[in-house]
């Protein structure tokens, strides 16, 4: 079963802010002149309208005396009753009358069994893909508000969820039980068993990979070839949805074997069939990702080496010249010559002797030299140099990891994602060339196909650029490459592609085929004109393009015509020299340093395990916690748990050290197991929005007026047992508590996870809003410098988001012209080249459709954050994705940059919002106080244990928030006038007042005698 509280069932929150009491439960001029001509009397009055409220809530009616008092009273005030007045009905029939014109009044149906039938029919369609129970619920909640039907009772879908859940997944277990031969199933179940004095094998399925060294890159090798001698799991998993496949496997990996061995058979069997399947496809990913790294590090030594030369380059090309002399001189003395001009010998014996004997001396003095392999070595070494080549140089560190990346490449099955293969066909000649020791091989070679038979072909270095050319043929060597560089090559050119998305590695997820998770153009195009409507963009191609082209032109004629009144720009029409003079920030006025420090004075202290149990009770962000199989907890006092929880990882401090600090309060294996069984990323994501969706309860976002009380009462705040943001209410002469501002301010805090400082952070952040599971809408999205990538902007432009990063480097970025022929007055030395820096509208135009099947699939949940970034953050000459991005990231940042130098408003906000993103990151590494430094290599756990730290420190923020607005009360009441622009300069990111060590006692009592002192020490 799954509780309530983990569900989107609608129910009476145990806090409810003054603002959802304003937006929920206050009834309009035409509801209460409807209610008024309904009730006999004011009882049914007030009964009637807090019922209509209530269900219009909710979506099903309350018992009158589950309303919380806090609702009753604010509508009684609202229907202007006497206090003494309290809803009820006098008989069953007048409760049954105002139930069914309640219902007619909104147009909701009320039949159970419709009700129910439709919720069966959502549960069974969602269940092939889902399995969360609270997931499922949600689901069937979700088809029943849509079809205008009374929601039944909570335990009805709880029921409901629960066996079709467990029928469905009973039959997947079934099924891939049921494929997996005696043979199978004895090799997957026996990975579990324990060996005296050994562990199981099961702990290797969940293993991450180590770093890409060539010892680490074999042992993955033969680790990965282990997976696959257990069985083909491809083909026990065909036709179960990837989703169930991944939620199996996830149950499986949070056990132990212990814990899995006492499961049934057949459902131990498919839990381990999942996890192997997931453990061979991220084996494949970290393969691919180790590949990668090992060329980088290679094409990172050879530039280093390039480097080194530069610097050496004279004496050794003096050297060499000197070698050249010896043996120059040593041929002469060998043929009997002292005279510069020498004629050799016309008689076929004289000339052969001749010739052996300068062989002879030649050899001698390249061997006192340093022998033939060495000059050679040395000479191309010294010709890199001179051809600011550094391709030549990258074969000596390459030679030592040969053998082990061809073994990786021959273990990966690729494919081209393009009709081009090229860079395959190379794979393949070098796969088959791996055995020779010859420096120069034949462009022919035989493969043998599958069904015996043999095929010749040539291979091709066409797609190897032209310095690299060079060094692979030879005119004197026609037909043959040079085996050694082109191997080089080959993998050099083979990384890039996979990176890019070109080549795809079949049984990978963050390398799989890029179009095989875009949906097509068929499935997109009923759904653009939706989209674009809901994001604010022209939806069709001509107006998307014609919008832009119209945009940017009135932009930069606008910037033109205003620079003459720009007194903080400054261009040089003769030597376009440009200077933008910085503006001086605003020193704060000293009535908001002396309402902070009376802020700061008040401010009672907390500690950080208070504040955190403060949080989850007010809040329940804990309630997203829970197994992996989405039942619910079996522990004891289930919030302190996961308060120990957050607060063991969000400090980094680690379960041993808090579980000894707690003396016999919480065990290692207590705060271990929350940790790793109950918590993921993704539940900690939720976690994160529940707090984030509760502080914008707070009524620090609306300004109601001119100075009053703030929006939030504390006259109960210290009081558990009463419902502290329950006892707070709407003051309409006052103003919303932190103002606007500061709304901004922690907005920051709460989703600076999400700032972006490169492509990768950046195409991360886009999937972070599409998944964003709190209340706030996001439009602007402030990033670090990095976050200027072209495709970044297109791709924040086309998800309605406008992207401001940091820009500090603005003079090294190109403006674009809207055509070869426009000019500036003024500001014409700002833009590129005429004949080149133009965008190309016509690209934009054509490529539209994949502009809009790429969002519509991020926004489907269908294409992964990883294919993203390879497609957007790697340019290549095929990728027309990354092309369209570009070309339309190239408009919106000239825009963005001719604002930047225009707006002065702008450039404060931008820098106003990047110092609040590194004051929130300061905030965060305060609270993991421990250690800043994850020792755990595993991505899954390093990932937690950020946002462990992002929930900790949102948990301080708001509990900051709410403390500054009950003190901002007392000061209103001592007679304090308080002017809001004051107040939105006061930060949450307050630390002074937080005590994260907690309370520590000190016990000196000598041994067999009694206590002689007690000392209390207050971290």
């Amino acid at each position: 079963m799954a509780s309530v509280e983990r569900t989107a069932y609608p129910r009476f929150k145990r806090t409810i802010t003054s603002r959802e009491l304003h937006d929920s439960f206050t009834p309009g001029p035409s509801e209460v002149a409807w209610a008024r001509g309904k009730a006999r009397s004011p009882e049914h009055l007030l009964a009637l309208v807090v019922l209509l409220k209530s269900f219009q809530k909710l979506g099903y009616f309350p018992g009158l005396d589950e309303v919380p008092d806090l609702v009753v009273g604010h509508v009684r005030g609202l229907l202007v009753l006497e206090e003494g007045v309290q809803p009820r009905h006098d008989a069953d029939r007048t409760l049954r009358h105002h139930r069914t014109i309640i219902r007619e009044r909104l147009g909701v149906e009320y039949d159970k069994e419709k009700a129910r039938e439709i919720a069966s029919a959502a549960i069974y369609e969602a269940v092939q893909t889902k399995d969360n129970p609270a997931d499922l619920i949600n689901v069937a909640l979700e088809t029943l508000v849509r079809k205008r039907l009374e929601l039944p009772g909570y335990t009805t879908l709880d029921a409901m969820a629960s066996a079709i859940r467990t029928e469905v997944n009973t039959g997947f277990f079934g099924t891939i039980a049921g494929r997996v031969d005696e043979a199978g199933t004895a090799r997957v179940l026996g990975l579990l068993r324990v060996v005296s004095g050994s562990r199981s094998r099961f702990d290797e399925l969940k293993r991450p990979a180590k770093a890409p060294s060539v010892s680490h890159l074999r042992e993955h090798l033969a680790y990965l070839d282990r997976l696959e001698l257990l069985g083909p799991t491809a083909d026990w998993l065909q036709g179960v949805p990837p989703g169930k496949v991944e939620h199996f496997a996830g149950q499986a990996r949070v056990l132990d074997a212990a814990e899995l061995g006492k499961v049934g058979v057949m459902k131990r069997t498919a839990l381990l069939v999942c996890l192997l399947h997931m453990a061979k496809v991220r084996a494949r990913d970290e393969l691919v990702t180790m590949l990668c790294k090992r060329m980088a590090r290679i094409t990172k030594k050879a530039k280093e080496d390039l480097e080194k030369i530069r610097q050496r380059h004279r004496a050794e090309s003096e050297r060499l010249l000197a070698v050249l002399g010896e043996v120059l001189e040593a041929a002469k003395g060998a043929v009997g010559f002292d005279s510069d001009s020498v004629t050799l010998p016309t008689s076929p014996r004289k000339k052969n002797a001749v010739h052996a004997a300068c062989g002879k001396a030649v050899l001698e003095k390249l061997e006192q030299a340093g022998g033939l392999a060495k000059l050679s070595e040395d000479h191309e070494l010294v010709s890199a140099h001179h051809g600011e080549n550094y391709f030549p140089l990258m074969w000596r560190h390459f030679k030592s990891h040969r053998k082990v990346l061809f073994d990786l490449a021959e273990v990966l099955e690729m494919e081209s994602v393009s009709a081009e293969g090229t860079i395959l066909e190379a794979v393949e000649f070098c796969l088959a060339m791996r055995h020779r020791t010859s420096q120069w091989a034949p462009m022919t070679y035989t493969v043998e196909k599958e069904d015996g038979t043999k095929d010749t072909k040539t291979v091709s270095a066409e797609f190897a650029s032209q310095m690299w050319q060079r060094i692979l043929f030879d005119k004197a060597r026609a037909g043959k490459i040079n085996r050694r560089h082109f191997e080089v090559c080959t993998l050099f050119y083979l990384v890039q592609e996979m990176r890019s998305g070109d080549v795809a590695v079949l049984g990978s997820e963050s390398y799989a085929n890029f179009y095989d998770q875009l949906a097509s153009w068929e499935e997109c195009e009923p759904l653009v004109a939706q989209y674009c409507e809901q994001a604010g963009l022209p939806a069709t191609a001509e107006a998307f393009t014609a919008a832009l082209q119209q945009k940017l032109t009135a932009v930069a004629a606008k910037v033109d015509a205003g620079y003459p009144d720009n007194a903080d720009l400054t261009i040089d029409q003769s030597s376009g020299k440009i200077v933008l003079s910085p503006r001086k920030g605003k020193d704060r006025r000293k009535s908001a340093l002396d309402l902070e420090a009376e802020i700061l004075r008040r401010l009672p202290e907390r500690s950080l395990l208070d504040v955190l149990a403060r949080t989850a009770y007010w809040i329940q962000w804990w309630r997203h916690f829970g197994p992996a199989s989405g039942s619910d907890p079996k522990i004891r006092n289930k919030l302190a748990r996961y308060c120990w929880t957050v607060f063991t990882y969000g400090t980094n401090a680690g379960p041993a050290q808090v579980a000894r600090h707690m003396r016999g309060q919480v065990s290692v294996h207590e705060i271990s197991l929350a940790g790793n069984q109950h918590i993921t990323a993704e539940k900690l994501h939720a976690a994160s929005a529940d707090v984030i969706d509760m502080f914008i309860q707070l009524d620090v976002a609306h300004v109601w007026g001119d100075v009053g009380k703030a929006g939030i009462d504390g006259s109960q705040y210290d009081t558990w047992e009463n419902n502290l943001l329950a006892e707070s209410h709407i003051r309409y002469g006052g103003y919303g508590g932190l103002c606007l501002r500061h709304v901004s301010d922690t907005y920051i805090a709460l989703f600076s996870h999400f700032v972006p400082c490169g492509m990768w952070e950046a195409v991360y952040l886009f999937e972070g809003l599409l998944r964003n599971e709190s209340e706030v809408t996001v439009g602007i999205v402030h990033g670090d410098t990095q976050a200027q990538n072209l495709p970044v902007f297109g791709l924040a432009h086309m998800l309605g988001v406008e992207l401001l990063p940091r820009i500090r480097n603005w003079k090294d970025l190109t403006f674009y012209r809207v055509s070869p022929t426009v000019k500036y007055r003024h500001i014409d030395p700002l833009f590129g080249d005429p004949e080149k820096d133009v965008i190309n509208w016509r690209l934009i135009e054509n490529h539209w459709p994949d502009l809009m099947r790429v969002v519509l699939s991020i926004r489907e949940g269908r294409l992964s954050s990883s294919a993203l970034l390879r497609r957007l953050g790697n340019e290549s000459r095929r990728n027309r994705i990354y092309q369209a991005y570009r070309e339309l990231g190239r408009v919106i940042r000239t825009i963005v940059l001719l604002r930047f130098l225009s707006e002065p408003e702008l450039r404060e906000s931008i820098q106003s919002m990047t110092n609040k993103v590194e004051a929130f990151h300061k905030f965060s590494n305060w609270l993991m106080f421990a250690s800043d430094v994850i020792q755990n290599n595993d991505p899954v756990h390093q990932e937690k244990i950020i946002k462990f730290n992002e929930l900790l420190a949102n948990c301080l923020i708001f509990h900051t928030a709410v403390d500054i607005t009950k003190v901002v009360n007392d000061l209103i009441d001592a007679g304090w006038e308080i002017d809001p622009v004051d107040l939105a300069t006061i930060s949450p990111y307050i630390t002074c007042k937080t005590r994260r060590f907690g309370t520590w006692y000190l016990d000196m009592e000598p041994p067999g005698g009694q206590a002689v002192q007690q000392l209390r020490l207050s971290a």
